[in-house]
Order: C-alpha cells, then sequence, then structure tokens
C-alpha cells in the first residue's frame, strides 16, 4: 500500500510544494513545528533513509542543502534543524526546521495551523528562493 508521500509524489493527495527534481520532492509539513517547516522526501518510496543506495542518499541530502539554503533566505531564524525521524510515516523523509533555540526541534511541541492561504504563501516564497 503506498504511504502518504507517496500519494503526495502521484498527485493524489495535494501538497504545498516547494520544490521537485527527477529523485526528490519538498513541500511544507501540514502539521509544522515552526513557520516553513519543510520536509525533503526522495521519490523512491522506502521505510528509512539509509535504506536508499548511497547515490539516492546523496541525491537527497543535496536536494535537502538546496532546500534548507532557501527556507533561510525567507523565514526569519537563527538556523536550520535537521531532523530524521521517519516513525509516523514509513517513507524516508527528512525535516528541515527553522530555528531560534533549540526547543524549536522538539517534536513534543504543539504543532502550529496555518491557513490554507497562509500555507500557500509561505511555499510560494520559499520556491521562489530554490
Amino acid at each position: 500500500m503506498p504511504t502518504i508521500f507517496t500519494k503526495i509524489i502521484n498527485r493524489e493527495i495535494p501538497c504545498y510544494k516547494i520544490a521537485e527534481n527527477d529523485s526528490c520532492i519538498a513541500f511544507l509539513d501540514i502539521s509544522p513545528l515552526k513557520k516553513g517547516h519543510t520536509l525533503v522526501v526522495p521519490k523512491k518510496e522506502v521505510d528509512k533513509l539509509f535504506d536508499l543506495t548511497e547515490s539516492e542518499y546523496q541525491q537527497t541530502m543535496s536536494f535537502a542543502y538546496k532546500i534548507a539554503h532557501a527556507i533561510e533566505k525567507t523565514i526569519p531564524c537563527k538556523r536550520i534543524g535537521v531532523a530524521v525521524l521517519g516513525m509516523e510515516v514509513p517513507h524516508a523523509h527528512i525535516h528541515l526546521i527553522p530555528l531560534d533555540s533549540e526547543g524549536d526541534l522538539n517534536f513534543a511541541n504543539p504543532k502550529l495551523q496555518f491557513s490554507e492561504r497562509e500555507m500557500t504563501q509561505i511555499a510560494e516564497l520559499i520556491s521562489e528562493q530554490v
């Protein structure tokens, strides 16, 4: 059964897309810890990041690098945090989270809610910097 991320990749479910290439897609997390919280997802459906081949892993990290810089240019923050958890969706993905303190990377924090309009604007602003 395809994961929710595969359904997003296949355009079966909408997302707030930031960027995409042949091997990866980046879109806003719909339950963000911070404004601009983005997911980078390899298009190949594997459960864990280290299940990717070394080449696929490098492509994913290179894509995440570009997205992180775009987020940092767009969202005021001290740095971009990186987390790889994958417990909630069995499809490898990287969280890129704008940080002002280490506590911002705590996944137990309450999730933020933005309107559809705000999410669209955030995604567009970041996308313009990719």
